[in-house]
């Protein structure tokens, strides 16, 4: 690149019949690859983040608030340890997805704030030599005019050439927000399991047939393609956190590498999150009569009875239904604990939300 810039100077100024410009002397004055490359690595990081990934997040957002919306009074059991647990409205569960996402931005915007530091005006090794007094904060005032960020110059600027911790902390904010991703990501192809041997209480878009050799069969692929993305951002994760420690005295150059995994992390993931939002979670329905059907033979329904008879009781009317196969009433009723008419009056598992 610096051959190519000396060579186009060197046409130009022989057109021109004298020497105009200088790719040292003049384009690159006070600067040195040191600084402006470390300051090119936070202003490319900010703004993919900001233009990119943050308008994914906020459409994901969106349409897990009008999906809360409109299964308030869809009550489904819940589940802990991938056992049947005590009930949960299907908008309670989205609300902790919807959390998540929003936490994870939270997180991300505060990561951003020793992106905001640049290093333009540390020169070769942080000293500042051959720029003038105020360059750096002018070049970080224009900057920050320019692309509307809060960019300002970094106050120690050895630090800002040979440390990367600030990508790193940053680049961890990207790694939270997979883990969400993923957890979100299986939650839905778990409720939409089946359709008849699985859980099926929710309903995916059809995309595309799911198998070549079992016909009908469709497949949760964009839960699944979320999923590879977030493990391919916790893989860079890993890249991001032992290039950061390969600073030797005033300069890391294992930016390249960093530059490559954090934002290949932040385009991955905007793309994800855009692709998983519009061609699976618009499209996502309740299934409420497989969700009423599940909470009804759940057997930890029983949690609303032990008020009345105590745990102990609680759990041999669950055990004794387990075993013989009957419901909770049955068995509450043959272990002398209820009248029918006694359980009707306690047992309302819609009203343990």
């Amino acid at each position: 690149m610096y051959l190519m810039m000396r060579r186009c100077f060197r046409y130009g100024n022989q057109l021109a019949g004298a020497e105009l410009l200088h790719p040292n002397d003049h384009v690159n004055m006070s600067q040195s690859s040191n600084d402006t490359f470390p300051t090119a690595l936070h202003l490319s990081a900010v703004l993919a983040v900001r233009e990119r990934l943050f308008p994914a997040l906020e459409r994901l957002t969106a349409c897990l608030q009008r999906l809360e919306e409109e299964n308030r009074d869809a009550v489904k059991t819940g589940r802990t340890h991938l056992q049947d647990a005590v009930p949960i409205t299907f908008a309670q569960e989205i609300s902790g997805w919807r959390s998540m996402v929003e936490h994870s931005r939270a997180f991300l915007e505060a990561s951003l704030d020793g992106l905001y530091e640049l290093a333009l005006g540390g020169t070769a090794v942080g000293t500042g030599l051959n720029a003038p007094a105020g360059f750096a904060e002018k070049a970080a005032e224009k900057a920050a005019e320019l692309t509307g960020c809060p960019f300002r110059t970094a106050p120690n600027k050895f630090h800002a050439l040979t440390a990367k911790d600030a990508l790193v902390f940053s680049h961890g904010a990207l790694k939270a927000l997979a883990g969400n991703l993923m957890k979100i990501a299986n939650d839905v192809r778990w409720l939409a399991s089946g359709p008849r041997c699985g859980l099926g209480e929710i309903f995916i878009p059809e995309n595309e047939p799911g198998s070549s050799i079992m016909p009908g069969k469709v497949n949760p692929t964009q839960c699944e393609a979320l999923t590879m993305v977030t493990v391919q951002v916790m893989g860079n994760d890993a890249a991001v956190g032992i290039a950061a420690s390969q600073g030797n005295f005033e300069l890391n150059v294992y930016m390249p590498l960093l530059a490559y995994n954090y934002l290949q992390s932040v385009q991955l993931l905007a793309d994800g999150v855009d692709s998983f939002t519009r061609r699976c979670l618009e499209g996502l329905s309740a299934n409420r009569e497989k969700m009423a059907e599940n909470l009804h033979r759940s057997l930890m329904t029983v949690t609303a009875l032990t008020p009345i008879v105590g745990y102990e009781n609680g759990a041999k009317i669950a055990k004794l239904a387990h075993k013989e196969g009957i419901s909770l009433k049955d068995a509450a009723v043959a272990l002398g604990l209820f009248t029918p008419e006694d359980f009707d009056t306690a047992f309302h598992p819609e009203a343990m939300v």
